[in-house]
Formats: structure tokens, C-alpha cells, sequence
């Protein structure tokens, strides 16, 4: 009998038990997804994104279902950290699975006040921080600027003393590789690749945008493609020689995806739109993976993170 590989993955760190990790805004709060599956499938669960105020998010329509995804504009609705520090934390103490914090604002210094609050409390040995939300003063978006993005994490590092920091990172740029750069050099732990990428739905007959605020992101099997090529790059050109540890995510619904995303040098994979078609999938994907690393002969699974080879040309007969 094939000895058992160890599929436990260290994320700048922090041990976990498998490097599936739910992805933020998929899997509510924290109670919410151990109430519906067997989270010991998972090595972390992400909370959904907390700002320093509570938002309501948009009006609907704010969530649609395309042919290869879904395209999101919640808007980033949650009750604010301060009850999400008195009502929902606590319960970090009783699920099964380790819980990391996310981050969302519209200026540096709310942030940096999540930041802290987050960094105080037990329960959270890492926080993701979004730096795709727009920034409130003009629109943009933090994580599609470098100079932006360095003072930012710059910042947010400074409010962290025993808190790990991940920057997930927007796609909606050309240079992906010089933001993930920026966020290494400005003292992130790890990084998230990739986020949603923006996208627009239009009713034929009504003539109307189907999302209330026109616009949202894009998630799901669509974006797969997209987030294996942004890690590799990441992970050649700037990651691996830093050594600083990435989250793959994006349009994982089977364990094959995973495997991509870990070959393309992705040490922990992030499960997001697949949750909301079944929130038991992590099981099927872990024994998939599981299988996998045993044929491909390794002990354990992070032999395999950054391995993929280029294609060897077909050969030609006759």
C-alpha cells in the first residue's frame, strides 16, 4: 500500500493541514461554512471582506450568473469591524479550521484601522488584505498602481505586529508581476492571486446592464486560465526568489484545477465560486490531490508547487 503523502503546506509560517483555503466573501463570516460542510477538508477558511464602517453593499440585482462563472457587485457588505469583533470573531474559537481576517477600504487609514484591530484580537494568524476596493478620493484602485500599492501595505505592515500579511492582488492590470513585486518589497507575507476580473452583463431585451451598479467581477471557471498564467509569472519572476508563498485562486472547481494552480507555483489554492454550487466540494478535490501526488511519486505535496515544464513539441512522422 502506497504511503500516505503529507498534503499539510507552511504559508509563510502557519501550518495548514491541506493547502485548500476558502476564499474571501465565499463562505460568509466564519460560522457559516463549518454549519454546511466538514471544513477539516480545508487548511484555513477567509472571512468575508470587514471595512471599518458597515456597508450595506449595492442594491440588487448585485449577483449574476453567467455561462462560465458568476459576476459579483455585492459591494462589500458586512456589519463593520467593530461588530464583527464583538458578534462574529468569537466564534473563530469553535470551528474546526483556521480563520484568516480580510481587509477592505477606500483610504489607507481605514486599512490600517481593520488592520489594528484584527492584529489585537486572537484567532487570526494572517489577514488578507483586497487591495482591489477603489479608492474613495478617486476611483481607482489601489492594487492597479505600484506606488499606491507600496505605501498602502507599507502602512498596513507597520499596524501588524504578530499578524501575518497576505495582499491579494488585482488582475485588472497589465504588469501584474511589477504589483506583486511592489507588495513583496513593502513587507507582504504572501500573496492572492487573482481576484475578479472586471466584467459587465447586458439584458438583450431590455436593453439594461443586469448588475445594478453596471459593472462587477468576474469568478469561476472563465478566469482559470488567467489565474494560472499570473502565477507562474509571479512565482518565477519575483515570488520564489523572495521566498514568499502564494494562494492560487481562481475558477477551481475540480481537483485538476488545483493541481494547475500548484504547479504553476501556487503553495496553498483558494476555492471561491465552487463553494456556492457545492460547499462540500473540498472534499472531492483533497482526494483527488491526494491521488495525484501519490502517482506523481513525491512524499509530499509542495514538491510539486512551481514545477510545471514547457510542452515538448509533437513529433513528426514520415
Amino acid at each position: 500500500m502506497a504511503t500516505q503523502p503529507d498534503m499539510s503546506v507552511d504559508l509563510a509560517g502557519i501550518t495548514l493541514r491541506t493547502p485548500l483555503v476558502a476564499a474571501a466573501g465565499t463562505c460568509g463570516y466564519i460560522e457559516e461554512l463549518p454549519s454546511v460542510t466538514d471544513v477539516r477538508n480545508f487548511g484555513a477558511i477567509t472571512t468575508k471582506s470587514i471595512t471599518a464602517k458597515p456597508r450595506e453593499g449595492n442594491p440588487p440585482w448585485r449577483l449574476i450568473e453567467s455561462e462560465m462563472g458568476l459576476i459579483n457587485a455585492i459591494g462589500l457588505a458586512n456589519v463593520g469591524v467593530e461588530r464583527f469583533m464583538a458578534e462574529k470573531l468569537p466564534g473563530a474559537e469553535s470551528v474546526d479550521v483556521i480563520v484568516f481576517g480580510s481587509i477592505a477600504g477606500g483610504s489607507i487609514e481605514e486599512y490600517v484601522q481593520v488592520a489594528a484591530a484584527f492584529d489585537a484580537a486572537q484567532h487570526l494568524p494572517a489577514v488578507e488584505v483586497n487591495v482591489s476596493c477603489p479608492n474613495t478620493s478617486d476611483g481607482l484602485e489601489f492594487g492597479t498602481d505600484a506606488a499606491r500599492l507600496r505605501e498602502m501595505v507599507k502602512e498596513v505592515r507597520a499596524a501588524l505586529t504578530q499578524t501575518k500579511l497576505i495582499v491579494k492582488l488585482s488582475p485588472n492590470v497589465t504588469d501584474v508581476v511589477s504589483l506583486a513585486g511592489a507588495a513583496i518589497d513593502s513587507g507582504a507575507d504572501a500573496l492572492t492571486l487573482i481576484n475578479t476580473i472586471s466584467a459587465m452583463a447586458i439584458d438583450v431585451e431590455s436593453r439594461r446592464l443586469r448588475l445594478s451598479r453596471g459593472r462587477g467581477g468576474l469568478s469561476g471557471p472563465a478566469v482559470h486560465a488567467v489565474a494560472v498564467r499570473m502565477v507562474h509569472d509571479v512565482y518565477h519572476q519575483v515570488a520564489q526568489k523572495a521566498n514568499v508563498p502564494i494562494i492560487g485562486l481562481g475558477g477551481v472547481l475540480r481537483w485538476e484545477d488545483a493541481a494547475e494552480l500548484i504547479l504553476a507555483g501556487a503553495t496553498a489554492v483558494g476555492i471561491g465560486t465552487a463553494l456556492f454550487i457545492d460547499p462540500g466540494c473540498a472534499k472531492s478535490i483533497m482526494a483527488g490531490l491526494t491521488k495525484w501526488t501519490q502517482r506523481q511519486g513525491c512524499q509530499s505535496i509542495s514538491e510539486m508547487v512551481g514545477v510545471a515544464k514547457l510542452a515538448e513539441s509533437p513529433s513528426v512522422v514520415g
